[in-house]
């Protein structure tokens, strides 16, 4: 099991979750690997319009720290990495349903726009 560099104190259970998904990637990368399973990393990347390069390896790195997302390297020609969600990713992933049910309710109440995203990655 990923141990945290991140330890608390903390307030409540709230303020330890949002330790995790600090940050607006964090949550959309589990989304997305929940969605669509094990992804490679230019795939995640055209699956969220807007993240860069730098970024996605930074979140990639701490989520496999906190025991989230399971990398897996394929020792082949060229070299071939996968991310897929660990238990524990999953389970945050089901605690954060909620929250998208909550915020796709908001989208509709005030008329917000939803972002289409093509095969292409493009908007």
């Amino acid at each position: 099991m990923a141990t945290s560099a991140r330890r608390g104190p903390y307030f409540c259970g709230i303020d330890a979750a949002m330790d995790v998904v600090a940050g607006k990637w964090k949550s959309l990368i589990l989304w997305e690997l929940h969605h669509h399973g094990t992804r490679r990393f230019a795939e995640l990347r055209r699956g969220l319009p807007g993240v860069s390069e730098k970024m996605l390896i930074q979140h990639l790195r701490e989520m496999k720290e906190d025991g989230l997302v399971h990398r897996e390297v394929h020792r082949e020609v060229p070299p071939k990495v996968e991310y897929s969600l660990t238990e524990h990713g999953v389970s945050l992933n089901t605690a954060l349903t909620s929250l998208g049910k909550w915020g796709a309710e908001r989208m509709r109440r005030i008329g917000a726009e939803k972002v289409v995203i093509t095969d292409s990655g493009d908007k």
